[in-house]
């Protein structure tokens, strides 16, 4: 591709509201361009990285036995109405009337439409297994779209769909999936990690996420340093350390001015982990007592889960349930239902008085008060896994897949069923699996990146070789290029051709901030000593090669490059 015919806008500032990497540098690499908050056009060379991402994914999928669909973005409600979600999804799905009044989506995802069609088109137990795949737009009303391409409204996904006779059926291609979304990932030059997940929305027993380490990444998953546990913070279980417990009889003390952790731990000289952080919430079915250790942060979506959705009280409203200020309340003699987290199970702690200036000291969780016991606290750096005697480390990480054991879940209620051996009928068992075919790019900008620009892996570089002549206004100099440039396509490498009368060093900047796996550079020594430049971007390393040799030469570096 010569540059001169081509749309590469290339910048040499920042965008002023990006935050991550990848956002900056694929609006200064010309990549793509915000249309709206949330909503992105994907310019040329941005739409090569993508079509390489999805002939990767393609080719897996296919390799495991699925078969690509197309299903239509815009959805009948009554499809959603059917499975339930249509009332349990909230506002990020865009909702919408047509001409005639019939309610209508976009779609999230498409389990309702992948039923529908299986119980029109599967029969019988010779019909199963099926893998139904597709690359498709997706929309969602993002409260907060960030980061670029991290987090949008549209975006394109790869979606597919199993569907088995049973649950031994279901696990074979789940496995199936998992193994070619490793696959995936590995091709796309991706370091990433398959924790246990949530699963959420989607419903089903099982869930994995593929998470792409990051400091753009907006979720955190915990990893053991000595065993295979992995998880999303949201179901990610530990052992935190054990204090050393005082031998404490139940009694009051005075803590004047001390309404933080902090500041009765430092009052009463203690550890923050032999006291009881309380936390009055407000449920739909009214309020409630939530506790933890005072060293520890509660998990909000872990507590949605045993609670439903809930709020933070009003100083107001604690005052009337509990007839204290924030800094005083505790559990003992409330009238409220009470969760607390189980690492306070064992014990003797100092917790609020529910009296201004006053605390407890020794109060026995289980003996003082009768809390609901759950896992409601978020897992620290350092705790110790659950499975091993190893330490948690938290890691920032970008989602770029997901898989989902879903089970019945979708078949019953839209009627997709099959008949057996023995001609009884059975609900088809289904798994769901996604994959953020821009969010893999974004992911590999993140993760492969200098201060100079991108640092393509080989396999998703928009071109394989940047072919730069330094003075394309002189005669010689612009011939050679023309020549490498005709060797270069009809040896099938795929080739940006810098041809600009610009001066050298925007190109050299420019062919940094692409970066594309190999540069090739004509300039004086070529047309002096028959030599061309050769330069791996990934390494800076700077070979010389004679003009007769340098197409066969990159042909060489590319392929050790590409391996």
């Amino acid at each position: 591709m010569r540059w001169t015919r081509s749309l590469i806008p290339t910048l040499k500032e920042e965008p002023a509201e990006a935050e991550a990497v990848s956002h900056k540098l694929m609006v200064r690499a010309g990549l793509v361009r915000q249309l709206a908050a949330g909503i992105y056009i994907t310019l040329p060379l941005g739409q090569r990285v993508m079509d390489k991402i999805s002939a990767i994914i393609r080719e897996e999928m296919n390799r495991i036995g699925g078969q690509e669909i197309t299903m239509p973005v815009l959805h009948p409600a009554e499809l959603w109405q059917q499975t339930g979600r249509w009332t349990t999804i909230g506002e990020e799905m865009f909702r919408l009337h047509d001409r005639g009044k019939r309610q209508m989506c976009l779609g999230m995802t498409h389990e309702e439409v992948i039923a529908w069609l299986a119980a029109r088109e599967i029969h019988s137990y010779r019909d199963l297994p099926q893998i139904w795949y597709q690359i498709q737009t997706k929309l969602r009303d993002e409260a907060r779209p960030k980061s670029g391409v991290l987090r949008t409204r549209e975006f394109v996904m790869k979606d597919s769909y199993s569907l088995d006779r049973d649950e031994a059926g279901l696990e074979q291609s789940y496995e199936r999936h998992k193994e070619a979304y490793c696959n995936i990932f590995a091709r796309c030059g991706l370091t990433f990690h398959v924790v246990e997940s949530d699963p959420g929305m989607m419903g089903g027993a099982v869930a994995h996420e593929f998470m792409a380490p990051s400091e753009a990444g907006e979720d955190e998953i915990a990893l053991c340093d000595r065993c295979s546990y992995s998880a999303n913070v949201e179901l990610a279980v530990s052992r935190p350390r054990r204090p050393v417990f005082p031998n404490w009889g139940l009694e009051e003390v005075a803590t004047p001015g001390a309404g933080t952790i902090e500041e009765v731990c430092r009052f009463l000289q203690i550890d923050p982990a032999l006291t009881i952080k309380s936390l009055l919430l407000v449920t739909k079915n009214g309020p409630l007592l939530a506790l933890l250790r005072g060293d520890q942060q509660l998990h909000e979506k872990k507590l949605m889960k045993v609670t439903g959705e809930t709020r933070p009280a009003h100083r107001d409203e604690i005052l009337t349930h509990l007839g204290a200020g924030p800094g005083s309340i505790g559990p003992v003699g409330v009238a409220l239902p009470i969760i607390a987290d189980e690492s306070l199970r064992e014990g003797r702690y100092v917790a609020g008085a529910n009296k201004d200036g006053f605390h407890l000291r020794g109060v026995g969780p289980g003996i003082h008060f009768q809390p609901r016991w759950a896992d409601i606290r978020q897992v620290s750096n350092g705790d110790q896994c659950a499975h091993c005697e190893g330490s948690l480390r938290i890691e920032r990480v970008i989602e770029v897949g997901n898989i989902f054991r879903l089970g019945i879940k979708y078949s019953v209620p839209m009627k997709a069923v099959y008949l057996n051996e023995a001609g009884e009928e059975y609900p088809i068992v289904m798994g769901s699996y996604g994959i953020g075919v821009a969010r893999i790019a974004a992911a590999a900008v993140e993760q492969h990146h200098d201060d100079q620009g991108i640092v393509w892996p080989a396999a998703l570089a928009p071109f394989q070789l940047h072919l730069l002549p330094v003075n394309m206004r002189d005669q010689k100099t612009a011939e050679l290029a023309e020549a490498l440039y005709v060797q270069l396509q009809q040896e099938g490498i795929e080739t940006l051709y810098d041809d600009r009368d610009e001066r050298a060093g925007v190109k050299f900047k420019d062919a940094d901030l692409l970066g594309l796996p190999l540069r090739m550079t004509v300039g004086t020594r070529a047309v002096r000593e028959g030599m061309v430049d050769l330069t791996i971007r990934k390494t800076g390393e700077e070979l010389q090669a004679p003009l007769s040799e340098a197409v066969s030469k990159a042909k060489s570096l590319l392929s050790r490059l590409t391996n």
